[in-house]
């Protein structure tokens, strides 16, 4: 969600993308994008989401001689400034942030705590590019205004610029974004809206234009009145002249009066709201400004809370923090011979070790799962370090049961909530909620357990693996398969292995496997440096594939001879890996740190294999050996973990 409207200028500096061309056909020439034509009624063609794919590069051309202008974004600081009284040690909001232009505005100013967040996709990976190159620290994240994801009370100023309020089909929707605001500001933390004069514009508006936007490009607008007369709603034909329409697009805005914007922040709980009078912008065009053209800076401040926080006050976070890990007295079917072993208790030792040298917390360790649900209900600890991957009682089914006690007793805890664990222990459901991401997946059969009679699939070689379940259990040097008696056998041995359980036959991908590990959460991420595995040493007669014997067998092969390495990868495929992981971050809930894992196909094509909550936390697992190679040592990797989720949960670090 950005600003919008009015066709404007080229881009201004070296990180500007290019428009792309029309896509091509299979015998090479260019596809001709049909446009509509004549349309009587431009409501009725108007998309309820219109703002979910209309922030691309088109939108950069065609609305560059206002929303790319250096001169426009400095006079708006500089107002931004003024009637905000901002800070520069305050922590600022910058909703709708588009390319990040005011957030880089703001930075150079010397303003040091700036977030940025937009629905666009293009507009983030755009701004983050361009802080960069510009080498500014302002962080830039993806999310929706009407739910994204801050702490309460965390924030000292917000602020929408450039005419980002009022995309909705409905005026309910607007109405969460300034609730959403007011949960996210400090007591009487200050809100600034500049937004279209809903009065002018409704007598002002032109119905139809065209301009030249460069050499190359020109578009052509309509414009009418939706029929209850509340919004603009604007159809734009984008055209080259060479290549002829690029886009026939549609789009709205709520025309909001002074009063009636008064009347929502009032109804929402703001208070002394004032309007600061119209801005004009700057445009070397100065043909068709839309709905830029007239706009009002309102200002308003969020009421005085009584509590600044869900959970403890800001200045009251624990030290205290309660570990909890799987319980080595209890089996558990995973682990090497069906219990706690040697590896595994050397691994504890470790990790409690390295959360010695965190001297900010004292810790204690919780490992009794008999006596857990008493222990905590009894005497609650001020803070979790949910280390407990193996789920209640050793059972990697009920890991998610853990978080959801912690959540049924209000006891704060690192890590993803049981929603999340629940959704991605299903691999199906990630994969499918990828897939409508457009984030390619591998092809992919269900074979449902009670299903005799399903039809087996052709997708050879393939590699079978039990649609639940975690540490590639199931997942053996057995589970590639060539042809069909194979696959045949293979499915039996499975039904065998894990009884019940639903059966994924995946296409095979036998290209470079990459792994991304996240750190943070989505207002602030520190992405590791990504890992690809090293199979060069595995024998030939054995499928290069992170197996059950890879994490569990000592005397295997896959323990001894696979290796890993720190990937070197042009800069398109780290970006598509690094925006693959952080649009499932958001999507898919996760909190604190995760891992995701990726592996190419015979065409070069990345697809993705696993979404990890809550990945394995050991000195020896794939996110600390990512750690490692930014030279983090692995108490500082877990207090990392620890860090994100306090700035989560309380607002600041430790």
């Amino acid at each position: 969600m950005t600003q919008i409207m009015n066709a404007k200028a080229v881009l201004i500096d070296k990180t500007s993308p290019a428009i792309s061309p029309p896509p091509r056909g299979k015998n090479g020439k260019t596809s001709v994008f049909r446009t509509l034509g004549p349309v009587s009624d431009l409501e009725k063609h108007l998309p309820p989401e219109w703002w979910k794919s209309l922030f691309n590069s088109l939108y950069l051309k065609t609305d560059g001689d206002v929303v790319e202008n250096p001169l426009n974004t400095a006079r708006e600081v500089d107002l931004l400034i003024k009637l905000a009284d901002l800070k520069p040690t305050e922590e600022l909001l910058d909703l709708c942030c588009g390319q990040g232009r005011h957030s880089l505005e703001l930075a150079k100013r010397g303003f040091e705590n700036v977030l940025g967040v937009d629905r666009s996709r293009f507009l983030i990976r755009l701004a983050k590019k361009r802080a960069r190159h510009m080498q500014l620290r302002v962080n830039f994240s993806e999310g929706d205004a009407r739910r994204f994801k801050l702490p309460e009370s965390s924030r000292d100023c917000i602020f929408l610029m450039g005419n980002s309020f009022g995309y909705f089909e409905r005026v309910e929707d607007d109405l969460s974004v300034l609730q959403e605001c007011k949960r996210v500001l400090k007591s009487e933390g200050r809100m600034l809206l500049d937004l279209v004069d809903g009065d002018w514009m409704r007598n002002h508006f032109e119905p139809r234009s065209w301009e030249w936007i460069n050499h190359n490009h020109f578009v052509c607008r309509e414009r009418s009145l939706s029929a209850d007369g509340r919004r603009v709603v604007c159809r734009e034909v984008i055209v080259h002249a060479e290549r002829g329409v690029l886009a026939d697009q549609f789009y709205a805005e709520r025309l909001y009066t002074f009063r009636e914007i008064q009347e929502l922040l009032e109804q929402v709980g703001y208070l002394d709201i004032a309007c600061h009078g119209n801005v004009t912008p700057d445009s070397p065009r100065n043909q068709d400004l839309g709905m830029m053209a007239k706009r009002l800076f309102i200002t308003a401040k969020a009421p005085k809370k009584i509590c600044a926080t869900v959970g403890a006050p800001l200045n009251q976070a624990p030290t205290r923090v309660a570990v909890l890990l799987g319980d080595p007295r209890l089996p558990d079917k995973i682990k090497r011979g069906g219990g706690y072993n040697k590896e595994d208790l050397d691994t504890v030792q470790r990790m409690k070790e390295g959360l010695a040298k965190l001297k900010k917390f004292q810790f204690e360790m919780i490992d009794d799962h008999k006596s857990l649900i008493r222990r905590l209900m009894e005497n609650p600890p001020d803070f979790v370090l949910n280390l407990c991957d193996e789920g209640f009682n050793n059972d990697a089914f009920l890991e998610l049961h853990i978080t959801a006690l912690l959540e049924m007793l209000k006891i704060p805890y690192s890590g993803a909530g049981p929603a999340c664990l629940g959704l991605c222990y299903n691999k199906a459901h990630v994969r499918a909620i990828a897939d409508s991401l457009d984030i390619p997946v591998p092809l992919e059969s269900y074979i449902d357990p009670s299903d005799q009679g399903a039809r087996l699939p052709s997708i050879f070689p393939a590699i079978l693996k039990p649609n639940y379940g975690d540490s590639s259990i199931g997942i053996t040097k057995q589970a590639v398969v060539y042809n069909a008696e194979e696959l045949i056998a293979q499915i039996d041995r499975l039904h065998t292995m894990v009884p019940g359980v639903p059966i994924l036959v995946q296409e095979f991908l036998q290209g470079p496997e990459y792994t991304v590990g996240l750190i943070g959460n989505s207002n602030r991420f520190e992405v590791l440096p990504i890992l690809e595995v090293d199979y060069s040493l595995l024998p030939e007669e054995l499928p290069k594939i992170l197996s059950y014997e890879s994490k569990w067998e000592p005397s295997s092969p896959y323990w001894t001879m696979i290796k890993n390495k720190r990937a070197h990868l042009d800069e398109e495929t780290r970006r598509a890996l690094i925006d693959y992981s952080e649009l499932l971050f958001e999507r898919l809930e996760f909190r604190d740190y995760a891992r995701f894992d990726f592996r190419a196909d015979a065409n070069g094509t990345i697809k993705l294999l696993e979404a990890n909550p809550n990945p394995g936390w050991c000195w020896d697992g794939h996110i600390n050996i990512m750690a490692g190679y930014r030279e983090i040592e692995y108490s500082e990797f877990l207090g990392m973990i620890l860090n994100a989720a306090f700035e989560r949960i309380y607002g600041k670090q430790p």
